[in-house]
């Protein structure tokens, strides 16, 4: 810390005029609150403009803090002051930088406590800084307190460490410069682990991800906070102002300082922007803005990446190298901090030793002599887990070699073994394949993986870059093998048990999105990339078919079981030949329950977990009962009706009653419900009747959370009312009107004029509903008190649209299909989510004189991609190609138009 040797308000500003600024003050012309605001007002237009024409942001930063000096200044001298007051400038601003709405930090220090005459010019400073606008904080303080306070806080020794006499009375300022000198406060050790602690916990509230959608660029993992912590740890131990002052000091290489120079100027110049955009301190990437700063930085749309990806995979590269940056210097500066005992060296082989749990190179010319190291060295960590961490100044040889990862490394079968050992290591995999990333060795040996690195997609479904996205399915598969997954997911926990050979699994997860980026079926052109894998590392022909397959089908399960009818055995046994063999579902389902849980941690509830455990039993079934033998229509029914029957006479119903009612049903209900949901309808329908005579306003709304077995996984709210045209319409209006999410939906109409239709819900948090009777009883009386009003219902919700859903503009698609002999034709709906958006679904069925007869709901991010099975008002397919495309075009303009506030 030291004070100012110049006077701010004598350094050269060339914006300002500082003549006429005292000019104007002394004239009394205008408040000197008018005459401080006009000056502020002009700065910011002028650096404003400055910024956007592309100078130097470094420039900007600084200038705006010696702006913000002058002023103070000028606004300190406003007041008469006794000797042994003073204003320093703290924590960002006192290192002289200020972005265009970062906080002010002062410390009004005195040397003794305050007196009354102080403590008034204090107030009234303060306050006369808040009139003008500024973003000010502050502490008012004597020497005593603050280094009391300082020897007990990491934050405030940090911030104290980069104070400045601003104006005022120098003295203060020195004794406490005086007070903090040497480790008097804090030892270099403590004050090490004390900001190492700090940022871990940064890091981890930050989702330790440098990667999500909407980043913190200044917490999150490789973010400006990074910087400053090597700058904190290196200036505490080296006792310098600067870091530049470290050159040649053996602490950083000159690459290394070049990396931190640019990865700060870029994240300044994106801050300064997000600022100026957001008109406040806004430190988070948001979509609202990253658009406009792709713009600003000169990206453009190319044919497979929207510019905003371009900009973003810019920002994740950096942030990437910035973070590895951290890591290096933090551990170099940790070894030499920690480095008062002498630590025993354990050679593990010729290449390799271990130091007090950190591994290093035997030797510095290991990698130039064995360039195969450049792997073994994960192979080994993954092999022994006593090692905890790399040595730096073997980070650094790794850095500094990884270039000999060329095609010549690539094709030795002696690096192709050392990868495999890896991916068939017991423990430890995910692990090093991260550090593998994050010292870009992996991207080296798999180029594919090194394009994808940092790649993001620009939407709210795929929350992670594809690199992130790709090592997280990996530890997922991983983690199947652990106690936990036994409860979370039993089936692919049972799977990894009895799989041969898992790396296969883990091949087909590095390979599955590998193509993403590059125009195209990804999942075709995967199928290239993981052949040539294969090959390169010698798998059998059996198991190279094994791992293209599932890279080409990565997506078909999760497709099948959210947009198909998976009660329908017609959908399984296509699904099963598909798949042909055991071996072939167990692996699909594994990667992806893994893939599903990697995109977003928000897709996987209870509801997807249900449809896919359905799936994978069905075709279980399916696959033993042989493809050869499909199940017969008519034998479900059969089966079917029995069952029920049997449970209904147990409950005392007539059988005559029973027949009576199902003499209403089409053949398709008996297909795709379950015994158990049969007897639930039949019970509830056969009890209203007996109980009041057939009215057409009957009514009946039931609810109760679905038991093992089928669609285990949500609430089912079951419907039985008078058919009419806006049933379903009024029912989803009352279902949204609660907050709550419909996810499958089955209707039926009976002969004697009836609907039968249940609703598959979940709440806001993706559970259904358990143990919540009053929110239950809710939800009857909402769609009681909806439906009530169906013969003119014209409702639909108006709720605010979520900001994030706001920055996503998609035009609607609909595509409507109809196979030879189908009963129902198949209508596919693509577009933006938004409030209420499937009951005015609904609401254009009813302007179309369609008729809905199920339903499918599936929300990815900003869209919805719904399948309707629908009719004409007479229960026909719709065949004629040119009236289906004119509907299609109408549903879609009907659905854009609409727009919620």
């Amino acid at each position: 810390m030291q004070p100012a040797n110049i006077p701010y308000f004598e350094r050269p500003l060339f914006f300002f005029d500082q003549t006429r600024f005292r000019r104007d003050l002394a004239s009394r012309e205008k408040p000197p609150l008018q005459v401080f605001k006009d000056a502020i007002g002009a700065a910011e237009h002028q650096m404003a403009e400055r910024f956007r024409e592309g100078e130097d942001v470094a420039t900007l930063v600084h200038e705006r803090a010696l702006f913000i000096d002058c002023l103070l200044h000028y606004a300190w001298h406003q007041y008469s002051w006794r000797p042994g007051a003073s204003l320093l400038a703290v924590g960002g601003y006192g290192r002289g930088e200020l972005h265009p709405h970062s906080d002010i930090d002062l410390l009004i220090l005195t040397e003794e406590r305050a007196n009354d005459e102080t403590v008034d010019n204090i107030e009234r400073l303060i306050t006369f800084l808040w009139d003008l606008g500024l973003e000010i904080g502050h502490s008012v303080r004597n020497v005593k307190e603050c280094l009391a306070l300082a020897a007990e806080d990491i934050t405030v020794i940090t911030n104290l460490t980069e104070s400045r006499t601003v104006v005022g009375d120098s003295k203060p300022g020195e004794r406490l410069a005086a007070g903090m000198e040497g480790s008097k406060l804090w030892s270099t050790e403590d004050f090490f682990k004390a900001k190492l602690a700090e940022q871990d916990e940064r890091h981890n509230r930050q989702q330790a991800a440098e990667y999500i959608l909407e980043p913190n660029i200044k917490n999150a993992p490789g973010g400006l906070r990074d910087i400053q912590t090597i700058s904190w740890v290196a200036k505490y131990f080296f006792r310098v102002r600067t870091l530049r002052q470290l050159q040649g000091k053996a602490f950083f290489t000159e690459e290394e300082f070049a990396i931190l120079q640019s990865g700060e100027s870029f994240l300044w110049r994106v801050r300064y922007g997000l600022h100026l955009l957001a008109g406040r301190a806004e430190e988070r990437l948001l979509f609202d803005y990253q658009r406009e700063l792709a713009k600003q930085f000169g990206y453009e749309d190319s044919d497979t990446q929207l510019a905003v990806e371009q900009f973003m995979h810019s920002y994740y590269r950096i942030v990437m190298a910035l973070r590895e940056l951290n890591d290096v210097l933090l551990q170099y500066l940790g070894e030499v901090i920690q480095q008062g005992g002498a630590q025993a060296i354990t050679p593990i082989n010729e290449r390799f030793q271990l130091r007090g749990g950190a591994i290093e190179a035997a030797y510095p010319q290991v990698f130039n002599q064995h360039p195969s190291a450049l792997l073994e060295i994960f192979v080994l960590m993954a092999r022994h887990p006593q090692i905890t961490r790399v040595r730096a100044s073997t980070i650094r040889l790794i850095r500094e070699h990884r270039h000999l990862i060329d095609e010549r490394f690539r094709a030795d079968s002696a690096n192709s073994e050392l990868f495999m050992e890896l991916l068939r290591s017991a423990r430890g995999l995910s692990t090093q394949l991260s550090r593998m990333t994050r010292y870009g060795i992996l991207g080296r040996y798999l180029p594919e993986f090194g394009r994808v690195t940092g790649q993001m997609q620009h939407d709210l479904f795929h929350i992670y870059t594809v690199d992130a996205h790709t090592l997280q399915v990996v530890r997922n598969m991983r983690s199947f093998r652990g106690p936990e997954a036994r409860e979370k997911f039993p089936i692919a926990a049972e799977i990894l048990e009895r799989l041969r050979q898992p790396e296969l699994l883990y091949i087909a997860g590095l390979y599955h999105d590998i193509a993403k980026g590059r125009g195209g079926d990804h999942s075709k052109l995967g199928v290239v990339d993981a052949a040539e894998f294969c090959q390169r590392h010698q798998l059998p022909a059996r198991d190279r078919r094994l791992v293209c397959w599932l890279v080409e089908k990565h997506l078909l399960m999760s497709q099948v079981s959210q947009k198909q009818d998976i009660s329908d055995p017609e959908v399984v046994h296509a699904f099963a030949r598909e798949v042909g063999d055991r071996e072939h579902l167990d692996f699909l389902y594994a990667l992806t329950v893994a893939d599903i849980n990697a995109t977003n941690p928000e897709l996987w509830n209870s509801w997807r977990a249900s449809l896919m455990r359905q799936l994978y039993q069905a075709t279980q079934h399916a696959l033993r009962r042989g493809l050869e033998n499909p199940v017969d229509r008519e034998e479900i029914i059969e089966e079917t009706r029995s069952l029920a029957l049997e449970k209904l006479s147990a409950l005392g119903l007539p059988e005559a009653s029973i027949e009576n009612i199902w003499a209403q049903m089409g053949e398709d209900y008996f297909v795709r419900e379950s015994a158990d949901n049969i007897v639930w309808h039949t019970a509830a329908i056969h009890e209203l009747h007996s109980n009041s005579p057939l009215l057409p306003s009957d009514t009946l709304v039931l609810t109760r959370n679905s038991g093992p077995g089928e669609h285990d996984g949500a609430t089912q709210v079951f419907v039985y009312t008078p058919d009419r045209a806006n049933v379903f319409a009024a029912a989803v209006t009352g279902l949204d009107m609660l907050n709550l999410n419909v996810h499958d939906a089955r209707l039926y109409s009976s002969a004697s004029g009836y609907t039968l239709d249940t609703f598959y819900v979940l709440d806001e948090s993706g559970q259904p509903l358990l143990d919540e009777p009053q929110r239950l009883q809710q939800i009857r009386e909402t769609l009681q008190e909806e439906l009530e009003l169906v013969e003119d219902y014209s409702k639909v919700i108006q709720r605010r649209t979520p900001r994030r859903l706001k920055m996503f503009s998609l035009e609607s698609r609909a595509h409507l299909s109809t196979e030879p002999g189908d009963q129902y034709s198949t209508l596919e709906i693509t577009s933006a989510d938004r409030p209420g958006l499937l009951a005015l679904i609904a609401r254009t069925f009813v302007t179309h004189d369609l008729r809905l007869h199920n339903a499918k709901i599936s929300t990815l991010g900003e869209r919805v991609e719904d399948i309707f099975h629908i009719t004409d008002a007479e229960g026909r397919a719709l065949c004629n190609t040119e009236t289906n495309h004119a509907l299609e075009q109408a549903i879609c303009r009907e659905l854009d138009d609409h727009t919620a506030p």
